[in-house]
C-alpha cells in the first residue's frame, strides 16, 4: 500500500499547478485495446494527464503508447508487480487533484469526466464521485442492458455501511477520487489478489462522503482474457478480501456499533451471488445452484434476492 506520510508533501506541492484529473491506466499485454482506452481519455474535458503504467507487457503495449504523440500522455514501468502496485505507482506520480483508474481494455464514454466533475461541484465534501457502466464485447459492440436499470439510484453521502455489505461500485473507471484522500487512505492493498478495489473504496468511505451521478460513464469490455479469468474464480477466492475489510481498524472504527457481523455476512452473500452470476454467464448452471445453496446456508431470507440477481445476469443486466 502507499505510504501516506511520504506522498502527502508531493500532493501539497503539486496542488497549486495541478490539472483537474489524472487518468491512471495500468496495462499488461493490452496491445489490442490500449489505444482505444487512451483515446477515450484524451477526448474527455478536464483531463490534464494520462499515466499509463506498463506492468511488464511482452506484446508491444509500450510501443503503441510511445507512438501516440500527445503531451498529456506519460508512460511508466512497473516490472510486473501487479495491477494494484501499478495503480499505486501511477497515483503516486500523478499531478491532478482527482484520480481516475481506467483499465486498459475499457473505454470512457463521451463527457464521463465532465459529468463527474459537475457532480463533484455539487458535493464539495465528497472524496469520491461515481456513476455506472455498461458492457461491450471485444469488438466494442454493446452487449449489456444496464440502461434498463437507469432509474436505479445508488447511495450518496456516508456510504460506508452500505459499501461494507457489498461492492456496488465495481469498476474504478466510473469514478473520480480526490488524490489527497486516496493517498491518505493508503491506496490499493497489494497483498489482495481479488476485491482489492472494494477494500480501497471502503477505506475511502471511512474518510469522507461519496456522491453518485446516475449516468452510464464507462464501457466495460468483456473479452476472452478477462472473462476466462472471471470464470475461474470461486467464492473462496474473494473471502480473503472480506477478512481484510472486517479486520481493518479504520473501517471498523467508522461502522455502527455491533454492525460488523451483520455486514460481513451480507458481504459474503454479495460475493457468493456474484460468483453465481459469473457461473450463469458461462453456462455453469450446476455451480450457480451450488453457490445459491451457499447463500441459503448464510441466510434463507437472502435467497430470493440472490436468485433474482442470478436471473438478471442471464439477461445481461
Amino acid at each position: 500500500m502507499l505510504d501516506a506520510a511520504t506522498t502527502a508533501s508531493v500532493a501539497a506541492d503539486a496542488r497549486a499547478t495541478s490539472p483537474a484529473v489524472s487518468v491512471v491506466i495500468p496495462a499488461k499485454n493490452a496491445a489490442a485495446y490500449i489505444g482505444e482506452a487512451i483515446e477515450s481519455a484524451l477526448m474527455q474535458g478536464g483531463v490534464g494527464e494520462i499515466i499509463v503504467v506498463d506492468d511488464g507487457s511482452t506484446d508491444g503495449t509500450d510501443a503503441i503508447v510511445r507512438a501516440i504523440r500527445e503531451p498529456r500522455l506519460r508512460l511508466m514501468r512497473n516490472d510486473a508487480s501487479g495491477v494494484s502496485a501499478a495503480r499505486n505507482l501511477g497515483a503516486r506520480n500523478a499531478r491532478g487533484d482527482w484520480l481516475l483508474f481506467l483499465d486498459a481494455d475499457d473505454r470512457l464514454r463521451p463527457d464521463a469526466v465532465k459529468t463527474l466533475l459537475a457532480t463533484a461541484r455539487t458535493a464539495p465534501q465528497a472524496v469520491l464521485v461515481y456513476g455506472d457502466y455498461n458492457t461491450i464485447d471485444s469488438a466494442g459492440r454493446t452487449i449489456g442492458r444496464r440502461d434498463l436499470l437507469k432509474g436505479r439510484l445508488k447511495p450518496s453521502g456516508n456510504v460506508l455501511e452500505r459499501l461494507a455489505g457489498g461492492n456496488f461500485i465495481v469498476n474504478g473507471g466510473i469514478m473520480l477520487i480526490r488524490a489527497d484522500a486516496f493517498r491518505t487512505s493508503g491506496g490499493f492493498d497489494v497483498s489482495l489478489r481479488y476485491c482489492e478495489d472494494w477494500h480501497c473504496w471502503c477505506r475511502l468511505a471511512a474518510t469522507g462522503e461519496f456522491a453518485y451521478a446516475p449516468k452510464l460513464l464507462l464501457d466495460y469490455r468483456l473479452h476472452t482474457a478477462n472473462t476466462m479469468n472471471a470464470a475461474a474464480r470461486t467464492p473462496q477466492d474473494f473471502f480473503p478480501a472480506v477478512a481484510r475489510v472486517f479486520g481493518d481498524e479504520l473501517i471498523l472504527s467508522k461502522l455502527p456499533s455491533g454492525a460488523a457481523a451483520r455486514l460481513r455476512q451480507a458481504a459474503e452473500i454479495h460475493l457468493v451471488t456474484y460468483a453465481a452470476t459469473q457461473a450463469v454467464r458461462f453456462g455453469r448452471y450446476r455451480e450457480a445452484l451450488a453457490y445459491l445453496g451457499m447463500v441459503g446456508q448464510r441466510s434463507l431470507k437472502a435467497m430470493p434476492r440472490s436468485a433474482i440477481k442470478i436471473a438478471l445476469s442471464w439477461l445481461g443486466i
